[in-house]
Order: C-alpha cells, then sequence, then structure tokens
C-alpha cells in the first residue's frame, strides 16, 4: 500500500543537531548530529537497526534525557528549558507496555489522568471514551493479568492518549504483536492523524513504516544516512528486485560476485539470498539465470518483485533493522520481545523516568 500524502504544516517535532554520548566501558556516541522535522498533522517514521540511536532522540524529544549538543523542539518548546510546557503537550508509547497490572484497564486511565493533573469529570470521561475507541470498554473492569499482549499494547496507547496531546511518540509499539493486533494499532493510528494528531514512529517493521509515514528518515551510528517519502526512498534503488536464493551463505557470496555484472550496483547478500536492483527486471531474470547454469550454480528460488523500504534499508545499513550492532551492553538495543540488553525505565509518559543508555 502506497503512504499516505503528507497535507502541509509547520513543523510540530524539530530536531537540531542532536548529539548524545554515554560513558560506560567505553564512550558511544549514540547520536551524532541527527536533525530532522516533523509536519504537524503527519506520520513521521524513524527507522534504524538496533542500536542506531533511535530511542536516544525519542528520550530527548520527550525530556527523558538532555542532549550533549545541539536542541530539540515541540510545538515551539524547546525540550530542555520549557520542559513541563513540553510534556503537557505529548504522548508517549512505547515497545513495552506502561500501565500497571494489578488495576483494572478503568483504573489505569484513571490513575494517568490524575497523574496528569485532570479533572476528575474529565478524567472519568476521557477514560469511558479511550476504553470505546481501542475497543476495551466490555473489559474495563478486569485486571490487567487477564489482558492479552494486544489489549494492553492497546491500553498503552489509551493511557498516552488521556490528556488528548498533539503530539505523540510511538517507539515500537507494535513489537511483539500478532498481525491482527498490529494491523488494528494500524488503524488506531491513522485515524489518531486523521483527526490532527502529529506522530513520531520509531519502528523495525518496515512494512509498518510503509504503511503509515509521510516521510521517514533512516538513522544508522548514530547519523541520518538517508530520508524522504517512502515512494521516493524506493524509487532510487529502481525498478525491479530480483533475488535469487541458494543452498548456503557461501554460494550466496559466490553468486553475488557472479552477477555483480548484470547490476548498476552491487548485489546485496542476506544470509543465502542475493538481490540485485535492476531497471530491466525480465531482461536480467533471464540473463541472471543463464549466467548461475553456466556456472552449474544451483538455484532454489527466483522472485522479481517491486522494491520495498526493506530494500532500502539493506542496501543503506547492510543489515536488517532487527540485526544486532555489535555495540557494548548499554549502548546495543532491545531485539524484540526476547533478547534484552537492559530494561526500560516504566517512565513510558514521562512519569519516573531515568533515562539510562540503551537504545535502539
Amino acid at each position: 500500500m502506497s503512504s499516505p500524502s503528507a497535507p502541509p504544516g509547520r513543523p510540530a517535532v524539530v530536531a537540531e543537531h542532536l548529539v548524545k554520548v554515554f560513558r560506560a566501558k567505553r564512550e558511544v556516541r549514540a547520536l551524532d548530529g541527527v536533525s530532522f522535522a516533523v509536519e504537524e498533522g503527519t506520520v513521521f517514521g524513524l527507522l534504524g537497526p538496533n542500536g542506531a540511536g533511535k530511542t536516544t532522540a525519542v528520550r530527548i524529544l520527550t525530556t527523558i534525557l538532555a542532549p550533549d549538543e545541539g536542541r530539540g523542539t515541540v510545538l515551539g518548546h524547546d525540550v530542555v528549558r520549557d520542559a513541563d510546557a513540553v510534556r503537557r503537550l505529548i504522548g508517549l508509547a512505547g515497545q513495552y507496555a506502561t500501565v500497571d497490572e494489578i488495576l483494572t484497564g478503568r483504573e489505569n486511565l484513571r490513575m494517568v489522568g490524575r497523574l496528569s493533573h485532570l479533572p476528575a469529570r474529565q478524567t472519568l470521561r476521557r477514560a469511558d471514551e479511550l476504553l470505546e475507541q481501542f475497543g476495551l470498554a466490555d473489559a474495563a473492569n478486569r485486571t490487567l493479568k487477564t489482558y492479552s499482549g494486544g489489549m494492553r499494547r492497546r491500553l498503552d496507547l489509551a493511557a498516552a492518549l488521556v490528556s488528548n496531546p498533539p503530539v505523540l511518540f510511538l517507539d515500537e509499539p507494535t513489537t511483539g504483536l500478532d498481525p491482527q493486533s498490529r494491523r488494528d494499532l494500524w488503524h488506531v493510528i491513522e485515524t489518531l492523524v486523521r483527526g490532527g494528531t502529529t506522530v513520531l514512529l520509531t519502528t523495525q517493521y518496515l512494512e509498518e513504516a510503509d504503511r503509515l509515514a509521510h516521510r521517514v528518515i533512516v538513522v544508522d551510528h548514530g547519523r541520518v544516512i538517508a530520508q524522504g517519502t517512502p515512494a521516493d526512498l524506493k524509487a532510487e534503488l529502481g525498478a525491479t528486485v530480483i533475488t535469487v536464493t541458494v543452498d548456503d551463505a557461501e554460494l550466496a557470496a559466490r553468486t553475488a560476485a557472479l552477477l555483480a555484472p548484470l547490476a548498476p550496483s552491487p548485489p546485496v547478500v542476506d544470509g543465502t539470498t542475493v538481490a540485485l536492483t535492476v531497471e530491466r527486471g525480465a531482461k536480467v531474470a533471464t540473463e541472471v539465470l543463464r549466467a548461475l547454469d553456466q556456472q552449474f550454480v544451483e538455484v532454489l528460488g527466483l522472485t522479481l518483485r517491486e522494491p520495498s523500504l526493506d530494500d532500502v534499508f539493506l542496501r543503506l545499513t547492510g543489515r536488517r533493522t532487527d540485526q544486532d550492532t555489535g555495540g557494548p551492553p548499554g549502548a546495543g538495543a532491545l531485539t524484540g520481545p526476547e533478547g534484552r540488553r537492559g530494561e526500560r525505565g516504566r517512565g513510558g509518559r514521562t512519569r519516573g523516568a531515568t533515562g539510562r543508555g540503551e537504545d535502539r
């Protein structure tokens, strides 16, 4: 599905030359001069492999961390000097639910309303509205211990919206969800944006960015390495991607060397597959099969398709979003529901956050 067209508007979120350095066993430059602007009423996708700096950027822009250099603003308010004002304007939902398991769904939302200093009557009304909007009304009086993962994630997003913030930060909100729950959450995000909410989304699901984002940037090793609309980034690769699957990684490397003369840019090897980006897909596919047959290379599969954001990402970084960068503990990433190498604080909505040095 093509990404939505972005309406014109003033920047709601601005990052200017953000720098953040963590010093543990060795110095880790999590952000190295990152700049971008998010237009009001749009979805902005922040993409990058584990350890690229995505979560550090989000934590700075949501006042959890202070930058070492550079500045960030939300609706014109500086995230360091005007931190209290920024917190009143934003919602933050992360990869792991920050709601309380021993409370019911309704009690969680009312608690957030009280912490946000909303009037009691408004808090009660808003909690019921959100439970209905997120399809949780029937489970409103059940404790979270009885909720599924998808229900918890929807409640977490609802909690970030209790104060009806104009700007919403979503840090890998669909990680670990099943496909249907992920699509349900996408629909909620699209509805929010149609209502005027600005969303900054970090994600490792490139299909998600392709579906939701008006614009994206790709960050690697703390720097922006590409930016534009999803369609623009895909168009830069070429018209067709040919993917060849062989038996093992060693043969894939040999296959890539063999096929290199057939493509304008070097083939990309990913495990046992080799991807070539070309202009004339059908003609080149025939040449690929002929070249491999002449060298007695057994092909397990060959496909032709349009470029995806995954191809863009792999071309730019040399790895997929869920592959680790090999950084030290504290600088590295949470790779998903498993493989945690650091524990996120429970400050999901800028409450009680300590801003530790782990990052994605």
